[in-house]
């Protein structure tokens, strides 16, 4: 996957002391640059939507909560 390229993950957002992660449904982690207001969403199933930005590195321009059926 190249730096740039478009992604739209579902999962659980988890925090280890410091940066957001998201735990993808699909299998794997991101590391997520995130705004702090995001921190109120920890251990919620999220859907983010961002940019690569690194490795395994997010750029988030959106995040919400989403239901277990909102996939």
């Amino acid at each position: 996957m190249p730096r740039g390229s478009h992604h739209d993950e579902t999962g659980l957002l988890l925090e280890d002391h410091g940066p957001l992660s998201l735990s993808r449904d699909a299998g794997g982690t991101w590391r997520l640059d995130v705004s702090p207001s995001a921190k109120r969403m920890v251990g919620c199933r999220v859907r983010v939507i961002g940019a690569r930005a690194d490795f395994d590195l997010l750029d988030v321009s959106q995040i919400k909560a989403v239901q277990p059926s909102d996939g």
